[in-house]
């Protein structure tokens, strides 16, 4: 008896054990599906935050060149072939590159896509397109990065 009263409670403190908190990620993970006309965008990226830090200027330098995300590359697919900013882009998968500027930023869509975090050789050939977008400031304050769709743009929603 005392030993199955043993065994009882060693299986009963296992469980126990095995319980844990699970806690958010310092950097979640992000994915937004969208029918733009008659193009699926997909765009998913890791999302890293503030943690009351200074991101742009800062912790990103200006005009230096950035993954834009965290972790693993941002990678944005389109189903069909794409004009941004006049830049043609073809169906399937880039990595979305930046650098941030104080009035503008400058968005490079690279072809590949299996980098983590910026390529120790960066190789401009597989640059398929660059474009500039003004920088913008919001009077909403995320604690996380956020990139969305709008109106046909990719714009990213600075963090300060």
């Amino acid at each position: 008896m005392k030993k199955i009263l043993l065994l009882l409670a060693v299986v009963a403190l296992s469980f126990q054990m095995q319980a844990q908190v699970t806690t958010p990620q310092s950097s979640p993970f992000s994915k937004v599906e969208q029918k733009v006309g008659l193009t699926d965008v997909t765009l998913e990226y890791s999302r890293p935050s503030m943690k009351g830090r200074v991101i742009y200027g800062d912790l990103v330098p200006y005009d230096k060149l950035w993954r834009t995300g965290a972790n693993k590359n941002t990678i944005i697919s389109f189903s069909d072939n794409v004009t941004i900013m006049g830049q043609l882009l073809k169906a399937g998968s880039y990595a979305i590159f930046t650098k941030p500027g104080k009035e503008s930023w400058e968005v490079l869509f690279y072809s590949d896509t299996e980098n983590w975090g910026t390529p120790e050789k960066w190789d401009d050939g597989k640059v398929a397109a660059r474009v500039k977008a003004e920088a913008v400031s919001y009077h909403l304050r995320w604690k996380h990065l956020q990139l969305i769709l709008i109106r046909y743009q990719i714009l990213e929603q600075p963090l300060r």
